[in-house]
């Protein structure tokens, strides 16, 4: 399934947070957060200003991104979980 996100939306695919601790323990499935932390997939031609113009997304698709914890709407494509958000709530890209 291919999704495209309109206006200032964002489709983030989470990466996957460490297994371990730098002590060398094991965290369980339980007790893990979600991670803030995910690819961009797919990016909309973006925001439109009060006088019709485009203004064009910051991030683009295959950056690495940091987001609010609670940030944007889970959606599942294909069997693997992403994440549909606006623009404004990536927080960082990470080069």
């Amino acid at each position: 399934m291919k999704l495209k996100p309109l206006n200032d939306r964002v489709l983030v695919k989470r990466l996957e947070s460490d297994e371990k601790t730098a002590g060398g323990l094991y965290i369980p499935d339980t007790a893990k957060e979600k991670p803030s932390k995910g690819q961009v997939v797919a990016v909309g031609p973006g925001k439109l200003s009060e006088k019709g113009e485009r203004i064009a997304m910051a991030v683009k698709k295959g950056e690495e991104v940091l987001f609010n914890k609670y940030a944007g709407t889970e959606v599942k494509l294909d069997g693997v979980e992403h994440l549909v958000m606006r623009e404004e709530d990536i927080l960082a890209i990470i080069d």
